[in-house]
């Protein structure tokens, strides 16, 4: 019987530089991390493949690599981010393995994949974890894609290699965000049941492909029922649209659900677009006509400049009044904080409408360069500077208060943006506008109210 290894341990540099990303990611970064079915993960040293949906780049894998901290992670990326011979030392030292992809690296390049499919095998007679992403890219909605078979290839090919003895699972977790590009919002992972592999591999031996294809349509069928799944992409930017306005949380509210609790809204958010999909095929003309009304609302609120809140909480021209005077009251934390910070706004939006064409790739560059560039000198350059010039008690001050500064300065200008959007809301130049706009979304909602019941 094949002698099981130990899966490999982290250097401590790597523990070290885990930590920090937890604290850039978890700290700073978002708002709430809320974790479902961590009791379904495989203890370590069991082979185990996590396959996901994948919406937002790099944050996809990083938030469920600083969650499954007691194992070996690995992960496949793609290749163009190997080529840096330093870069590519550090990052297979992380455990992550290079995806070539013919429209990318050519056709001659795709034969280097399967060098990576023995390490990712490699890894699992290890008794380590493999994290892969069968949609081969990230999607720009919230969709699931189809799946390609990569991820059982290598999984059943790593439990032919320990002559089908050791138990192979795949673990079925899906990723989701309450916003894809904001800074301090709240994510959410779900892992589900793991599959066990063992009761398939002898009709495996026979049919390798057609078990695959059978284990694939269960991975994917219960990724989709843990996610956001909006298959009517005709219509999606309408019901996503009118998910998250005031309709989404007040849907939430009346079916019993935490409309501002993630976990609960994703629950609701489900049933909601189900309900509308459903809706569209069984009343179509009037679905048609709401989705063409909800794409007028959503125009006339950009060209205003406002935002669906504004209606749900009706301000009148007392709240443009109150935000203003909180505004002045916490100008000098303000100063004082983004003194300290504002290179962690800065820096990334210099960059971000150079570099990034792909706005999926939004938020995992803010992490980023937070993490290698303005972190590093908003937070541990003055450490330094303080303890040397002043003592470790200023430095540890300093260490303590810069969330709270950054996370100060953030909701800041977050208060600054709603005083700006009461202050359009009530204008008398846009009453009008605004008469209007209300009036179309009220019969937007009581149309919904009468289909959805």
């Amino acid at each position: 019987m094949r002698r099981q290894r130990k899966p490999r341990e982290h250097s401590l540099f790597l523990k070290a530089f885990r930590l920090y990303l937890q604290y850039v990611n978890s700290g700073l970064y978002f708002r709430k991390e809320h974790i479902i079915g961590l009791e379904n993960v495989p203890a370590d040293g069991t082979p185990t493949v996590v396959v996901s949906n994948h919406q937002n780049c790099l944050n996809d894998p990083l938030c469920v690599c600083l969650k499954l901290t007691d194992r070996r992670m690995n992960f496949i990326a793609r290749a163009n981010v190997f080529k840096n011979p330093i870069f590519n030392k550090a990052l297979r030292a992380m455990g992550l393995l290079p995806a070539y992809r013919m429209s990318h690296e050519g056709f001659s390049a795709i034969n280097k994949n399967r060098e990576t499919m023995d390490d990712a095998g490699k890894a699992l007679t290890d008794g380590e974890t493999l994290m892969l992403y069968p949609e081969a890219d990230h999607q720009d909605k919230r969709w699931l894609g189809k799946f390609k078979l990569g991820y059982l290839r290598i999984a059943f090919e790593a439990a032919e290699k320990m002559n089908f003895e050791q138990d192979v699972m795949v673990l079925p977790s899906c990723n989701h965000y309450s916003n894809y590009f904001h800074a301090r919002t709240d994510m959410l992972i779900k892992f589900d049941r793991p599959i066990s592999l063992k009761p398939y591999y002898e009709r495996y031996k026979e049919s390798p492909r057609e078990v695959m294809m059978e284990v694939n349509q269960i991975v994917r069928s219960r990724i989709q029922d843990m996610m956001l799944h909006v298959d009517d992409l005709v219509h999606y930017d309408e019901i996503d649209f009118l998910r998250e306005t005031g309709y989404g949380a007040k849907y939430a509210r009346e079916h019993g659900f935490k409309a501002r609790y993630l976990p609960s809204r994703l629950i609701s958010d489900q049933q909601f677009v189900n309900a509308m999909q459903s809706a569209t095929a069984q009343h179509p003309e009037a679905m048609e006509q709401i989705y063409s009304d909800t794409k007028r609302y959503g125009q006339g609120l950009k060209e205003i400049g406002i935002r669906d809140w504004l209606f749900v909480h009706d301000p009148g021209v007392e709240a443009p009044i109150l935000r203003g005077l909180g505004l002045i009251i916490m100008l000098p934390l303000y100063i004082l904080s983004i003194i300290c910070t504002g290179l962690m706004f800065l820096i990334p939006k210099i960059f971000i409408s150079r570099l990034i064409k792909d706005n999926m790739f939004v938020s995992s560059f803010n992490i980023g360069v937070s993490a290698f560039i303005s972190v590093p000198i908003c937070l541990i350059l003055p450490i330094v500077l303080l303890w040397v010039f002043l003592g470790g008690w200023w430095a540890l001050g300093y260490f303590v208060a810069f969330p709270l500064m950054f996370i100060l300065a953030w909701n800041y200008m977050r208060l600054f943006l709603k005083f700006v959007g009461s202050c359009r809301f009530v204008a008398r130049g846009n009453r009008s506008k605004v008469a209007a706009l209300r009036k179309l979304r009220t019969s937007i909602y009581e149309r919904l109210d009468q289909i959805l019941g």
